[in-house]
């Protein structure tokens, strides 16, 4: 990007987009409890190269406490499929998505670990 003023140009960089900051970042969140000295893990989110998240635990004292992975089409930006697994690491839910034509979810379709359909939920969207 480049500014002309009166005078002479100015030369600046264009800031990069939230997707291109988030590319292959991981984000880890530390809580420390009240007069202790020693942080814990708290909370971690991993980005893949697309920028797009891809992967969030939640951590107890214990470990892992859930986990949730997500995943996508092709170098889509919406999130087509999501797993999430308990602190043993076994799946409890998939949630699977489908979108309107103009990028807003439109059905989520909620399964069973063992595929089998749970629930459904519609999205409507309006304006006033």
């Amino acid at each position: 990007m480049v500014a002309c003023l009166v005078g002479g140009c100015l030369w600046a960089q264009d800031k990069p987009g939230k997707r291109e900051r988030k590319k292959n970042l991981v984000v880890k969140e530390w809580n420390t409890k009240a007069g202790a000295k020693t942080p814990y893990l708290d909370n971690m989110v991993t980005y893949d190269e697309l920028g797009r998240k891809i992967e969030e635990i939640e951590y107890a004292s214990y470990g892992q406490k859930k986990r949730t992975v997500y995943k996508y089409e092709g170098t889509s930006t919406k999130c087509v499929q999501q797993e999430e697994y308990d602190d043993k690491n076994h799946i409890t839910r998939i949630k699977k998505f489908e979108y309107n034509e103009d990028g807003t979810r439109s059905k989520q379709y909620n399964y069973k670990p063992n595929g089998k359909l749970e629930s459904t939920k519609e999205f409507e969207y309006s304006y006033k």
